[in-house]
C-alpha cells in the first residue's frame, strides 16, 4: 500500500469539522461502487471514492475494515479506528464489531480484548468474534468463560466453540458441546456437522461417527457437499475406506474437496498406487487439482519412491501455481529425499518463498535420512538464528539424524534442549530415537534403563530398536531378554524372531536358532520376504531373493556371475558369515549373490546409461555383504548407487558409502 495514509486524505478532502451524522442519503450507485472496490481489496481507491456524503453512513467503515483483513493491513486498520473515533461512529455496534473482528483476525488479540471490554453495547456477534479469537490463540479457557457468560447464543456461537475445539484436537470436548447444543434445541447447520464429523475423525470413533451420520440424514444434510466430504473423511480416517467411498459415490455432484477427501483417504490408509490412479481420474473428470491434492499425491510418490512420477507431479504444481505453497514444498522436499535425490530436496527448499517450521523440519529430516547429520545440525542452528521456534517434529528429525551418524553426545544435548529450553514433552518416538542412539553407541544397559524408567508406556518398536542394537554388538544374553519384551507386546512380529534367530546364528548357537524357528512355526508367524525395487523409464521393476520371475532373470544371473568374478579380482570376499543358515560354502555364496538388492542393481547396470545414478529401494535393512559389494561395484563401474533400506539411505560412490559403515 506504499505510504498511503488516511490522515493525508482526511486533510486533502478538508473534511475536518464536518458533522458526520449528516442525514443526507448516499446514492445507490456510489455505494455500490464503494463496496465493489472494498470487496476487491482496493482499499485506497475505495477511500478516495468518498465524498462528503459518504461519511454519513457508518456501515461504509465496516466495508473498509473487512477489506483490511485479507490484505493484513493492520496499519490501515488502526488509522481507520482513529477516524471512526473522530467521526463519532465508534458507538455503532456494527462498526465496533467489525473493528473487533479486524483486530482479532490480524493477530492483535490483546487489542481486541481491550476493545471488547470497553464496548458500550455488546451483542451475540461481539461475543462470537472474541470466542473465535481466543480459539485461534488456543486459549480454550478464556473462550469457555465468554461462552458461559453469554445471556443468549445463536448457531454461530455453538459453531465457534465446536469448530475451535475440534480444530485443536479437543475432540471429546467438541462433541460434548455439540450434545449440549442438541439438548437445548439448537438446529445445527452444515458447518456444525462438518466440525463434529472432523472431531469423530480425530478420535477415530466409528461408533460416534455413525451416530452423527444418522443425525445428518435426519436433518437432510446427506447431499450437502461440505457435510458429505466431512462424512467421507471421518470414515476414511477411522479406517473404513469402503464406507467413505460409498458416501462420496452417493453425492449427486462432486467438487475438488470431495476428490481431495477420497485421494487423501487412500493415501492415509496405505494405497499410494490407487492415489495416483484417482488423481488421473480426477483430472479426466475436468477437476483441477489444488494444493491439498498435490500434498497427497506427492506423498504417495514418496511412499512408492517413484522419482519420475514425482517429477511429473512437481511440474504440474508449477503449472497450477502451487509450487511455492509451504505444504507443497514440504511434501516435495520429503518426496525427493525419499526417492534418493537429496540435491532436488535442497533445490526445492532453497526456492521456498515462505518461512515455516514444518518445511525446515522436513529438510532437517532429509539430511538425517541421507546420513548428513552435521549438515542437519547446522540447518537447525540457522533455523534458530532466523527466529523460528522448533517443535517436537524438528527435534525428532534431529535425534534421528544424530542416531544414524553416531553423534551420541549431540543427540543427548538436543534431547535435553528440547525439554529444558523449549519446554516440549518428549513422545515415545523421541525416546525411541534416544534408545537407538544409545544402542548403536554400545550403551545397551543405559538404553534398557531409559526404556524402563521413561514416563510413557513402551511399545514393541522401542524394544525392537534395542534388540537391533544387541545384534550389532552381538550381546546374545541381553537379546534374549529384550526379545521376550517385544514378543510379549507383539507375539506375531516376524522381524523380532528373525533378529533373535540371527543373533543366535552369529554365535553359532544352532539349537537356539532351531528353537526360535520352531516357535515361529507353532505361532504361524511368517518371515517378511526381502523385496527390492527400482524405477526405470517410469516403470517399476521388483525383485525378490533368487527371483526367477523377471523376464530378464537369466541375463541378470549371468551378469551377476561376471560381476562377482570381477569384484573378487579386486579383493572382494563374500561375507558367508552373514548367511545365517547351516549350509555349505558354495550354497552360501550363491544365496549372497542373489539377494534382491543385488538383482536390482545388476538389472539397472544392464538397462541404464553410463553415469546415470542407480536408485534402489528395499523393504528390509541392507545386509553387510551387499553393503561391501556395492562399494566395489560403484568403483568398478564408476556409478553412484543409492540404496534406501528400511532405516536410511546409503550413497555408494568411488568405493565408499555415505554412512561411513555405520548403520
Amino acid at each position: 500500500m506504499g505510504k498511503f495514509c488516511f490522515y493525508c486524505l482526511f486533510n486533502k478532502l478538508n473534511i475536518q469539522g464536518i458533522r458526520f451524522a449528516s442525514t443526507t442519503s448516499i446514492a445507490a450507485s456510489k455505494t455500490e461502487e464503494f463496496t465493489s472496490l472494498c470487496s476487491k481489496g482496493q482499499i485506497k481507491q475505495a477511500f478516495e471514492s468518498f465524498s462528503f456524503e459518504l461519511w454519513s453512513d457508518p456501515s461504509l467503515f465496516s466495508h473498509l475494515l473487512q477489506a483490511c483483513i485479507p490484505k493484513r493491513s493492520l496499519r490501515l486498520g488502526k488509522q481507520l479506528h482513529s477516524l471512526i473515533v473522530t467521526s463519532g461512529c465508534s458507538s455503532d455496534k456494527f462498526v465496533s464489531n467489525h473493528l473487533l473482528n479486524m483486530y482479532s483476525k490480524s493477530g492483535e488479540l490483546q487489542t481486541a480484548i481491550a476493545l471488547f471490554g470497553r464496548m458500550p453495547r455488546r451483542n451475540i456477534m461481539s461475543c462470537n468474534i472474541i470466542i473465535n479469537g481466543f480459539m485461534q490463540s488456543v486459549d480454550i479457557e478464556s473462550a469457555k468463560k465468554v461462552f458461559e457468560e453469554m445471556p443468549e447464543r445463536n448457531v454461530a456461537t455453538w459453531n465457534a466453540m465446536v469448530t475451535g475445539l475440534t480444530q485443536f484436537e479437543f475432540n471429546e470436548e467438541g462433541l460434548g458441546i455439540f450434545s449440549e447444543m442438541h439438548r437445548l434445541g439448537f438446529l445445527p447447520d452444515n458447518f456444525t456437522l462438518g466440525s463434529v464429523l472432523r472431531g469423530c475423525a480425530g478420535l477415530r470413533s466409528l461408533h460416534a461417527g455413525r451416530q452423527v451420520h444418522a443425525y445428518v440424514m435426519k436433518c437432510g444434510f446427506e447431499f450437502n457437499l461440505v457435510v458429505g466430504s466431512s462424512l467421507a473423511h471421518m470414515y476414511m480416517k477411522s479406517g473404513s475406506l469402503e464406507e467413505g467411498e460409498k458416501v462420496i459415490k452417493s453425492m449427486p455432484t462432486r467438487n475438488v474437496v470431495a476428490w481431495n477427501t477420497l485421494i487423501a483417504g487412500k493415501a492415509q490408509n496405505g494405497y499410494p498406487e490407487v492415489v495416483l490412479d484417482q488423481y488421473n481420474v480426477m483430472k479426466l473428470a475436468g477437476f483441477k487439482p489444488d494444493k491439498i491434492t498435490f500434498v497427497s499425491v506427492i506423498s504417495s510418490c514418496s511412499e512408492l519412491a517413484t522419482l519420475g512420477q514425482g517429477q511429473q507431479i512437481h511440474a504440474e504444481t508449477i503449472k497450477a501455481g502451487s509450487s511455492s505453497v509451504v505444504g507443497v514444498v514440504s511434501s516435495l522436499v520429503s518426496m525427493y529425499s525419499r526417492c534418493g535425490s537429496l540435491e532436488d530436496s535442497v533445490k526445492a527448499f532453497m526456492e521456498r518463498e515462505d518461512v515455516d517450521v514444518v518445511l525446515w523440519s522436513s529438510m532437517i529430516a532429509a539430511y538425517g535420512f541421507h546420513g548428513k547429520g552435521d549438515v542437519a545440525i547446522k540447518l537447525f542452528e540457522q533455523m534458530e538464528h532466523e527466529g523460528l521456534e522448533a517443535n517436537d517434529i524438528t527435534f525428532l528429525s534431529l535425534l534421528y539424524a544424530c542416531s544414524h551418524c553416531g553423534l551420541k553426545e549431540k543427540g543427548i544435548e538436543f534431547f535435553d534442549l528440547m525439554v529444558e529450553k523449549y519446554g516440549l514433552k518428549p513422545r515415545l518416538e523421541h525416546y525411541t530415537c534416544v534408545v537407538d542412539l544409545l544402542g548403536r553407541s554400545g550403551c545397551l544397559e543405559e538404553a534398557e534403563s531409559m526404556i524402563r524408567s521413561m514416563p510413557v508406556k513402551a511399545d514393541a518398536i522401542i524394544w525392537k530398536t534395542l534388540l537391533s542394537a544387541c545384534k550389532i554388538h552381538k550381546n546374545t544374553n541381553l537379546a534374549s531378554r529384550i526379545a521376550g519384551e517385544v514378543l510379549r507386546l507383539d507375539p506375531q512380529d516376524s522381524a523380532s524372531y528373525v533378529l533373535l534367530s540371527n543373533i543366535h546364528a552369529s554365535a553359532r548357537r544352532w539349537q537356539e536358532v532351531s528353537n526360535v524357528r520352531r516357535s515361529m512355526r507353532d505361532r504361524n508367524v511368517k518371515k517378511e520376504p526381502g523385496i527390492s525395487w527400482l524405477e526405470i523409464k517410469n516403470q517399476v521393476h521388483q525383485f525378490c531373493m533368487s527371483d526367477k520371475s523377471h523376464p530378464k532373470s537369466l541375463e541378470i544371473d549371468l551378469y551377476l556371475k561376471e560381476l562377482t568374478a570381477e569384484m573378487k579380482l579386486r579383493g572382494y570376499e563374500p561375507d558367508i558369515g552373514s548367511v545365517l543358515h547351516d549350509m555349505d560354502i558354495e550354497e552360501k555364496e550363491y544365496e549372497l549373490a542373489h539377494h534382491s538388492e543385488k538383482l536390482a542393481v545388476a538389472f539397472a547396470l544392464l538397462n541404464t546409461h553410463e553415469g546415470v545414478p542407480i536408485r534402489v529401494m528395499k523393504n528390509l535393512r541392507i545386509c553387510s555383504d551387499c553393503h561391501v559389494a556395492f562399494k566395489y561395484i560403484s568403483d568398478i563401474k564408476n556409478r553412484e548407487i543409492i540404496v534406501r533400506d528400511s532405516s536410511r539411505f546409503h550413497h555408494f560412490k568411488e568405493g565408499r558409502c555415505s554412512c561411513g559403515d555405520y548403520w
